[in-house]
């Protein structure tokens, strides 16, 4: 159990990469607490885990608001005490280029997106701090690596979650506190699904994308995203921080 006693914090832990990513924490040994916006598929989450002889705690929080992000680390932080993991997964994915994209719809993925990032890290940071030692990882995409058109608003957001990674990396090196980037290609989530009632075949939207997709030829998969995920926060890779770790299928070595 890599994870044995470990408390972690996951926002967006709800569906998806959060979701997966809780389940296999939990699975590891982790102490979890998961938020998102809507309790209704966070007690899903919950009540799958409790199946599985795993427990999970929830709190509905929207990243988007300064308030409820200090309300989720102060909960963890009640509950257990301390905070070993935060893994900074909330987020969204508007579509359209940039002269059609709405200021609300910019404001709100930033948000949400970045924000929200910076927000959680913000005040977990100062109880890593005490404790000497932490990891965090920040839900980027290959998107923050390279660029698809189509997507200014979600493609800036991205970039910018790479950098403020980077720099959290960097201030942070020398107090025990580990911070890397989990890069992501195109995932097997209920947003995408949403996108795939958009065309006829997943075959098909896959072969549209082929020139700028990744080299496997398939969707990958949340778990695979999780495990990604929990490499980032073994002990046994003390050695890395500063890190955005591509798991896209070959997608960025195009």
């Amino acid at each position: 159990m890599k994870l044995k006693n470990k408390i972690a914090l996951i926002t967006g832990g709800s569906l998806g990469i959060g979701k997966a990513t809780a389940l296999l924490f939990a699975k590891e040994g982790a102490k979890v607490v998961i938020t998102g916006r809507t309790e209704k598929t966070l007690k899903q989450v919950v009540e799958e885990a409790g199946k599985e002889g795993l427990k999970i705690d929830y709190l509905v929080s929207d990243v988007a608001k300064e308030e409820d992000c200090k309300a989720a680390v102060d909960y963890a932080i009640n509950k257990y005490s301390r905070i070993d993991i935060l893994f900074n997964n909330a987020g969204v994915l508007p579509l359209g280029i940039t002269h059609e994209t709405s200021t609300e719809d910019w404001d709100n993925v930033f948000n949400i997106n970045v924000r929200g990032t910076y927000l959680m890290s913000k005040y977990t940071i100062p109880h890593m701090l005490k404790q000497g030692k932490g990891h965090i990882v920040n839900n980027s995409s290959v998107l923050g690596l390279k660029a698809i058109p189509g997507a200014a608003a979600y493609n800036a957001t991205k970039g910018a979650i790479t950098q403020l990674t980077r720099s959290m990396a960097l201030e942070y090196a020398d107090k025990g506190i580990r911070v890397n980037g989990i890069c992501p290609g195109t995932i097997v989530t209920p947003m995408v699904e949403g996108f795939l009632k958009e065309v006829p075949t997943a075959e098909e939207f896959l072969k549209s994308l082929q020139p700028i997709y990744q080299s496997l030829g398939r969707f990958g998969k949340p778990e695979e995203i999780a495990h990604a995920v929990l490499f980032l926060c073994d002990d046994n890779v003390a050695f890395m921080t500063g890190t955005m770790l591509s798991v896209d299928g070959g997608w960025i070595a195009r």
